[in-house]
């Protein structure tokens, strides 16, 4: 989840039949190509494929193209980089869009999400979200990309979590956050442990980030190659 895979795709009324991709690295400051990139937005979304470098050129044709700006496709390309995080996408689309832009309403309630993705907020993010599904349940696939980062947020910081806290992070509940946890159990390495004060624990796989021991093991291991490399410039 997250960060899709980027599929090339033939559209309909490309110049000289050139992919998206290939406007986009031979022909990228040329706004003859703007409505390719719109159409590509609108295929990423019913696809669930996802380019980031279409899209941040798209937003710099905007830049020069102001009055060509689409405040859909905008939205689209933000609420899709939001699905790409932990990576940067988010901020990196917003910093080509104006500020005249960002103060529509729509814009300033997805920087908000951003907001609370980015401080670990995901009960904020969850009730905000649900105000706005005109805007995120636009794009199949939001709510999945968000819960598989609240996972991986939550797995780079416990060892151990109670049911109550997976459950507001990832915003299931019931007999759907059952089915969950027996999947990630069978596939994914968690254990599932009863406390008489705190209900279910979930266990999580130990990584160098939530478990000290091994953060120091891959701290003190160097790679023979990097001790090599260091000899000549010791001597």
């Amino acid at each position: 989840m997250g960060r899709e895979a980027v599929k090339p795709q033939q559209q309909q009324g490309q110049a000289a039949g050139y992919t998206v991709e290939q406007l986009v690295a031979f022909n990228r400051y040329n706004p003859d190509i703007l409505p390719d990139l719109e159409n590509y937005v609108n295929d990423q979304v019913s696809s669930q494929t996802y380019s980031l470098e279409s899209n941040l050129c798209l937003l710099r044709l905007y830049q020069f193209e102001p009055e060509k700006t689409s405040s859909q496709i905008v939205a689209r390309i933000l609420v899709k980089a939001l699905m790409a995080m932990p990576a940067p996408d988010f901020s990196l689309c917003l910093f080509l869009i104006p500020e005249r832009v960002q103060m529509e309403e729509q814009f300033k309630t997805l920087i908000v999400l951003s907001h609370y993705l980015e401080t670990g907020r995901f009960r904020q993010f969850w009730d905000e979200a649900a105000k706005s599904r005109h805007i995120v349940e636009a794009v199949p696939g939001f709510e999945q990309a968000i819960q598989g980062y609240a996972i991986h947020v939550l797995s780079l910081t416990y060892q151990k979590i109670p049911r109550t806290v997976l459950a507001e992070a990832i915003n299931i509940e019931g007999l759907s956050l059952d089915k969950f946890l027996e999947h990630q159990v069978a596939n994914c390495g968690w254990v599932i442990e009863k406390s008489q004060t705190r209900g279910q624990l979930i266990v999580l796989p130990r990584n160098e980030f939530n478990d000290p021991i091994l953060k120091k093991n891959t701290a003190d291991s160097v790679p023979l190659e990097h001790v090599t490399r260091i000899f000549p410039i010791l001597s």
